[in-house]
């Protein structure tokens, strides 16, 4: 896996749920590990979803998901206003 990834694959991660499956309605950030390790087994799904389930088993792995899905609880806040 790349280990690039966007401050839109953090949104994401932390707001898109999961299509399908077992777990489906989940926020992806939220999903259990071993369902991401079987995932990882059988092959991530093609596309996008595929590239955000691996970032979290990956997130997971290096200890930072914890940090994500706590950032997933805060609301989104604006960017403060320059001073003009």
């Amino acid at each position: 896996m790349s280990s690039e990834f966007s401050e839109k694959d953090l949104i994401d991660l932390a707001t898109m749920e999961m299509p399908f499956g077992r777990f489906k309605g989940r926020v992806l950030i939220m999903l259990p590990d071993a369902y991401l390790l079987w995932f990882e087994k059988k092959g991530f799904p093609n596309g996008r979803l595929g590239h955000l389930l691996n970032l979290s088993l990956q997130l997971q792995r290096d200890g930072l998901r914890d940090v994500v899905m706590q950032a997933a609880r805060q609301p989104l806040r604006p960017p403060p206003h320059s001073a003009e």
